[in-house]
Protein backbone atom coordinates (compact mmCIF):
# COMPACT_ATOMS: atom_id res chain seq x y z
CA UNK A 1 0.00 0.00 0.00
CA UNK A 2 1.35 3.40 -1.06
CA UNK A 3 0.89 6.10 1.60
CA UNK A 4 1.23 9.87 1.47
CA UNK A 5 1.68 11.24 4.98
CA UNK A 6 0.52 14.74 5.91
CA UNK A 7 1.51 16.24 9.27
CA UNK A 8 3.46 19.07 10.86
CA UNK A 9 4.13 19.28 14.65
CA UNK A 10 5.68 16.95 17.23
CA UNK A 11 2.29 15.25 17.71
CA UNK A 12 2.48 13.94 14.12
CA UNK A 13 6.00 12.49 14.37
CA UNK A 14 5.06 9.12 16.01
CA UNK A 15 2.50 8.56 13.25
CA UNK A 16 5.14 8.92 10.54
CA UNK A 17 7.58 6.82 12.57
CA UNK A 18 4.98 4.06 12.90
CA UNK A 19 4.37 4.07 9.13
CA UNK A 20 8.10 3.87 8.45
CA UNK A 21 8.36 0.83 10.75
CA UNK A 22 5.44 -0.86 9.01
CA UNK A 23 5.31 -2.77 5.74
CA UNK A 24 3.65 0.18 4.01
CA UNK A 25 5.52 2.39 1.56
CA UNK A 26 5.57 6.09 2.41
CA UNK A 27 5.88 7.63 -1.05
CA UNK A 28 5.90 11.26 0.07
CA UNK A 29 5.34 13.68 2.93
CA UNK A 30 3.37 16.94 2.96
CA UNK A 31 4.03 19.41 5.78
CA UNK A 32 3.52 23.11 6.35
CA UNK A 33 6.02 25.64 4.98
CA UNK A 34 9.06 26.62 7.05
CA UNK A 35 8.21 29.43 9.47
CA UNK A 36 10.37 32.13 11.08
CA UNK A 37 10.81 31.62 14.80
CA UNK A 38 12.55 33.23 17.77
CA UNK A 39 14.19 36.62 18.12
CA UNK A 40 16.35 36.08 15.05
CA UNK A 41 13.28 35.05 12.98
CA UNK A 42 15.23 32.20 11.42
CA UNK A 43 13.29 29.75 9.29
CA UNK A 44 12.57 26.56 11.24
CA UNK A 45 11.69 23.17 9.75
CA UNK A 46 8.65 21.39 11.15
CA UNK A 47 9.36 18.25 13.21
CA UNK A 48 7.76 16.14 10.47
CA UNK A 49 10.01 17.70 7.81
CA UNK A 50 13.08 16.97 9.92
CA UNK A 51 12.09 13.30 10.22
CA UNK A 52 11.23 13.04 6.52
CA UNK A 53 14.59 14.53 5.54
CA UNK A 54 16.37 12.09 7.85
CA UNK A 55 14.77 9.21 5.95
CA UNK A 56 15.27 10.76 2.51
CA UNK A 57 11.56 11.04 1.75
CA UNK A 58 10.18 13.39 -0.91
CA UNK A 59 8.62 16.47 0.72
CA UNK A 60 6.02 19.01 -0.37
CA UNK A 61 5.36 22.25 1.55
CA UNK A 62 2.46 23.96 -0.23
CA UNK A 63 1.45 27.52 0.52
CA UNK A 64 -1.92 26.99 -1.20
CA UNK A 65 -3.86 23.76 -0.80
CA UNK A 66 -6.07 24.37 -3.85
CA UNK A 67 -3.31 24.84 -6.40
CA UNK A 68 -3.43 22.55 -9.48
CA UNK A 69 0.32 22.01 -9.11
CA UNK A 70 -0.14 20.46 -5.66
CA UNK A 71 -2.91 18.15 -6.85
CA UNK A 72 -0.77 16.98 -9.78
CA UNK A 73 2.26 16.42 -7.52
CA UNK A 74 0.17 14.30 -5.15
CA UNK A 75 -1.33 12.35 -8.06
CA UNK A 76 2.15 11.65 -9.39
CA UNK A 77 2.93 9.82 -6.14
CA UNK A 78 0.01 7.43 -6.93
CA UNK A 79 -1.23 7.07 -3.33
CA UNK A 80 -3.61 4.37 -2.16
CA UNK A 81 -4.33 6.29 1.05
CA UNK A 82 -3.51 9.69 2.54
CA UNK A 83 -2.67 9.45 6.27
CA UNK A 84 -3.16 12.75 8.10
CA UNK A 85 -2.07 13.65 11.64
CA UNK A 86 -2.14 17.27 12.84
CA UNK A 87 -1.38 18.69 9.41
CA UNK A 88 -2.91 22.03 10.37
CA UNK A 89 -4.60 22.83 7.06
CA UNK A 90 -8.04 22.05 5.63
CA UNK A 91 -7.91 19.60 2.72
CA UNK A 92 -10.04 20.58 -0.29
CA UNK A 93 -12.40 18.06 -1.86
CA UNK A 94 -10.18 17.32 -4.86
CA UNK A 95 -7.41 16.12 -2.51
CA UNK A 96 -9.84 14.17 -0.32
CA UNK A 97 -11.10 12.40 -3.45
CA UNK A 98 -7.62 11.64 -4.84
CA UNK A 99 -6.70 8.31 -3.19
CA UNK A 100 -8.96 5.32 -3.87
CA UNK A 101 -8.69 4.25 -0.22
CA UNK A 102 -9.61 7.69 1.09
CA UNK A 103 -7.92 9.90 3.69
CA UNK A 104 -7.42 8.58 7.22
CA UNK A 105 -7.07 11.14 10.02
CA UNK A 106 -5.64 10.60 13.51
CA UNK A 107 -7.55 12.84 15.96
CA UNK A 108 -6.65 13.44 19.61
CA UNK A 109 -10.01 12.82 21.26
CA UNK A 110 -12.82 10.31 21.57
CA UNK A 111 -14.97 11.63 18.76
CA UNK A 112 -17.58 13.02 18.48
CA UNK A 113 -16.25 14.81 21.58
CA UNK A 114 -13.84 17.70 21.00
CA UNK A 115 -13.95 18.19 17.27
CA UNK A 116 -11.52 20.91 16.27
CA UNK A 117 -8.02 22.26 16.71
CA UNK A 118 -7.32 21.85 20.43
CA UNK A 119 -8.93 18.65 21.78
CA UNK A 120 -6.11 17.77 24.19
CA UNK A 121 -6.05 21.19 25.82
CA UNK A 122 -9.82 21.40 26.23
CA UNK A 123 -10.08 17.92 27.75
CA UNK A 124 -7.70 19.10 30.50
CA UNK A 125 -9.35 22.50 30.94
CA UNK A 126 -12.70 20.78 31.41
CA UNK A 127 -11.28 18.41 34.03
CA UNK A 128 -11.86 15.17 32.11
CA UNK A 129 -10.38 11.97 33.51
CA UNK A 130 -10.04 10.19 30.17
CA UNK A 131 -9.60 10.98 26.51
CA UNK A 132 -8.20 9.03 23.59
CA UNK A 133 -7.45 8.71 19.89
CA UNK A 134 -9.93 8.26 17.07
CA UNK A 135 -9.11 7.41 13.48
CA UNK A 136 -11.64 8.56 10.90
CA UNK A 137 -12.22 8.61 7.16
CA UNK A 138 -12.03 12.29 6.34
CA UNK A 139 -14.80 14.23 4.64
CA UNK A 140 -15.26 17.93 4.00
CA UNK A 141 -16.48 18.61 7.55
CA UNK A 142 -14.29 19.36 10.56
CA UNK A 143 -13.63 15.96 12.17
CA UNK A 144 -17.08 14.75 11.11
CA UNK A 145 -16.09 11.72 9.04
CA UNK A 146 -17.00 8.10 9.80
CA UNK A 147 -15.02 6.59 12.68
CA UNK A 148 -12.69 3.65 12.16
CA UNK A 149 -10.97 2.81 15.48
CA UNK A 150 -10.82 4.34 18.94
CA UNK A 151 -8.54 3.85 21.93
CA UNK A 152 -9.12 5.35 25.36
CA UNK A 153 -6.27 6.94 27.32
CA UNK A 154 -6.45 7.88 31.01
CA UNK A 155 -5.69 11.47 32.00
CA UNK A 156 -3.35 11.61 34.99
CA UNK A 157 -4.05 14.21 37.74
CA UNK A 158 -0.86 16.17 37.01
CA UNK A 159 -0.89 15.90 33.21
CA UNK A 160 -0.15 19.00 31.16
CA UNK A 161 -1.17 19.26 27.53
CA UNK A 162 2.43 18.55 26.54
CA UNK A 163 2.63 15.38 28.63
CA UNK A 164 -0.79 14.11 27.63
CA UNK A 165 -0.15 15.01 23.99
CA UNK A 166 3.09 13.04 24.02
CA UNK A 167 1.31 9.89 25.25
CA UNK A 168 -1.57 10.34 22.84
CA UNK A 169 0.76 10.85 19.89
CA UNK A 170 2.36 7.45 20.47
CA UNK A 171 -1.04 5.79 20.75
CA UNK A 172 -2.03 7.60 17.56
CA UNK A 173 0.89 6.16 15.62
CA UNK A 174 0.06 2.62 16.68
CA UNK A 175 -3.64 3.07 16.00
CA UNK A 176 -2.95 4.51 12.54
CA UNK A 177 -1.08 1.40 11.42
CA UNK A 178 -3.72 -0.85 13.01
CA UNK A 179 -6.40 1.11 11.13
CA UNK A 180 -4.64 0.75 7.79
CA UNK A 181 -4.24 -2.98 8.32
CA UNK A 182 -7.92 -3.27 9.20
CA UNK A 183 -8.99 -1.35 6.10
CA UNK A 184 -6.72 -3.50 3.95
CA UNK A 185 -8.09 -6.73 5.47
CA UNK A 186 -11.66 -5.38 5.59
CA UNK A 187 -11.81 -6.06 9.35
CA UNK A 188 -12.32 -2.37 10.13
CA UNK A 189 -15.54 -0.84 8.83
CA UNK A 190 -16.47 2.88 8.97
CA UNK A 191 -19.29 3.83 11.34
CA UNK A 192 -21.04 7.16 11.48
CA UNK A 193 -20.50 9.47 14.42
CA UNK A 194 -23.42 10.43 16.63
CA UNK A 195 -23.49 14.07 15.54
CA UNK A 196 -26.00 14.97 18.25
CA UNK A 197 -23.31 14.28 20.85
CA UNK A 198 -20.63 16.39 19.20
CA UNK A 199 -18.65 18.92 21.25
CA UNK A 200 -16.01 21.33 20.04
CA UNK A 201 -12.44 22.33 20.86
CA UNK A 202 -11.83 25.74 19.28
CA UNK A 203 -8.32 27.13 18.71
CA UNK A 204 -6.59 28.72 21.69
CA UNK A 205 -5.51 32.34 21.93
CA UNK A 206 -2.94 34.04 24.16
CA UNK A 207 -5.81 35.80 25.92
CA UNK A 208 -7.20 32.43 27.03
CA UNK A 209 -4.30 32.21 29.50
CA UNK A 210 -5.42 35.15 31.66
CA UNK A 211 -6.37 33.72 35.07
CA UNK A 212 -9.76 34.63 36.51
CA UNK A 213 -9.30 34.25 40.26
CA UNK A 214 -13.08 34.28 40.82
CA UNK A 215 -13.20 30.78 39.31
CA UNK A 216 -12.70 27.72 41.51
CA UNK A 217 -9.25 26.49 42.52
CA UNK A 218 -9.89 23.26 40.61
CA UNK A 219 -10.88 25.09 37.43
CA UNK A 220 -7.83 27.37 37.57
CA UNK A 221 -5.52 24.40 38.15
CA UNK A 222 -7.08 22.59 35.17
CA UNK A 223 -6.60 25.65 32.96
CA UNK A 224 -2.94 25.86 33.97
CA UNK A 225 -2.45 22.20 33.02
CA UNK A 226 -4.35 22.54 29.76
CA UNK A 227 -2.56 25.70 28.63
CA UNK A 228 0.94 24.43 29.40
CA UNK A 229 3.20 24.97 27.52
CA UNK A 230 1.22 27.33 25.26
CA UNK A 231 0.00 29.97 25.81
CA UNK A 232 0.63 29.57 29.54
CA UNK A 233 -1.67 30.91 32.27
CA UNK A 234 -0.72 34.33 33.53
CA UNK A 235 -1.65 36.89 36.14
CA UNK A 236 -0.22 40.14 37.53
CA UNK A 237 1.49 40.83 40.83
CA UNK A 238 2.64 44.31 41.80
CA UNK A 239 2.32 45.30 38.14
CA UNK A 240 4.52 42.42 36.97
CA UNK A 241 3.22 39.75 34.62
CA UNK A 242 3.69 36.23 35.99
CA UNK A 243 3.08 32.94 34.22
CA UNK A 244 1.97 30.25 36.67
CA UNK A 245 3.13 26.78 35.69
CA UNK A 246 2.42 24.50 38.63
CA UNK A 247 -0.15 24.52 41.40
CA UNK A 248 -1.73 22.26 44.02
CA UNK A 249 -5.42 22.45 44.88
CA UNK A 250 -5.79 22.59 48.66
CA UNK A 251 -8.44 20.13 49.75
CA UNK A 252 -8.49 21.68 53.23
CA UNK A 253 -7.18 24.91 54.66
CA UNK A 254 -6.30 25.52 58.26
CA UNK A 255 -6.80 29.25 57.78
CA UNK A 256 -10.29 30.62 58.36
CA UNK A 257 -10.78 33.04 55.52
CA UNK A 258 -12.10 36.47 56.38
CA UNK A 259 -14.57 38.21 54.07
CA UNK A 260 -11.85 40.71 53.13
CA UNK A 261 -9.79 37.90 51.65
CA UNK A 262 -11.29 37.96 48.18
CA UNK A 263 -10.19 36.05 45.09
CA UNK A 264 -6.55 36.54 44.19
CA UNK A 265 -5.39 37.43 47.71
CA UNK A 266 -2.18 35.70 48.83
CA UNK A 267 -2.95 34.53 52.34
CA UNK A 268 0.27 32.76 53.21
CA UNK A 269 3.81 32.38 51.92
CA UNK A 270 6.27 29.66 52.88
CA UNK A 271 9.66 28.88 51.41
CA UNK A 272 8.19 26.85 48.55
CA UNK A 273 4.79 28.31 47.66
CA UNK A 274 2.08 30.97 47.80
CA UNK A 275 -1.41 30.12 49.02
CA UNK A 276 -4.03 32.05 47.05
CA UNK A 277 -7.77 32.57 47.56
CA UNK A 278 -9.97 31.67 44.60
CA UNK A 279 -13.69 31.90 44.00
CA UNK A 280 -14.01 28.44 45.56
CA UNK A 281 -11.14 26.93 47.52
CA UNK A 282 -7.44 27.63 47.95
CA UNK A 283 -4.71 27.18 45.37
CA UNK A 284 -1.05 26.67 46.26
CA UNK A 285 1.32 28.05 43.60
CA UNK A 286 4.68 26.27 43.38
CA UNK A 287 6.25 27.22 40.02
CA UNK A 288 6.15 30.53 38.16
CA UNK A 289 7.86 32.58 35.46
CA UNK A 290 8.26 36.31 36.12
CA UNK A 291 8.53 38.73 33.20
CA UNK A 292 11.00 37.62 30.55
CA UNK A 293 12.88 35.31 32.91
CA UNK A 294 13.02 31.54 32.91
CA UNK A 295 10.63 29.23 34.74
CA UNK A 296 11.53 28.87 38.39
CA UNK A 297 10.24 27.45 41.63
CA UNK A 298 8.57 29.82 44.06
CA UNK A 299 11.42 28.98 46.44
CA UNK A 300 13.93 30.46 43.99
CA UNK A 301 11.68 33.44 43.25
CA UNK A 302 11.49 34.29 46.96
CA UNK A 303 15.24 34.22 47.54
CA UNK A 304 16.37 37.64 48.73
CA UNK A 305 12.83 39.05 48.65
CA UNK A 306 10.77 40.41 51.51
CA UNK A 307 7.40 39.15 50.43
CA UNK A 308 4.49 40.23 52.67
CA UNK A 309 1.18 38.40 52.58
CA UNK A 310 -2.19 39.96 51.74
CA UNK A 311 -0.97 41.04 48.32
CA UNK A 312 -3.26 40.23 45.43
CA UNK A 313 -2.86 38.60 42.06
CA UNK A 314 -4.87 40.62 39.56
CA UNK A 315 -6.21 40.12 36.05
CA UNK A 316 -4.62 43.31 34.74
CA UNK A 317 -1.71 45.60 35.62
CA UNK A 318 -2.58 48.49 37.97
Amino acid sequence: MRIIFMGTPDFAVPSLEALLRSDYKVVGVVTQPDRPKGRGQKLVFSPVKQLAQHHGLPILQPEKMKSPELLQALADWRPDILAVTAFGRILPKNILDLPLGGCVNVHGSLLPQYRGAAPIQWSLINGDTETGITTILMNEGMDTGPMLLQQTVAIEPDDTSAELGNRLSKVGGELLVETLKGLENKTVLPREQDHDKATYAPPLTKEAGLIDWTKSAEHIANCIRGLSPWPGCYTFLQGQRLIIWKTVVETQTQRELLPANGPGIITSVDEKSFEVVTGNGMLRVTEIQPGNKKRMTVKKFLQGRNFPVEQAFTSSPP
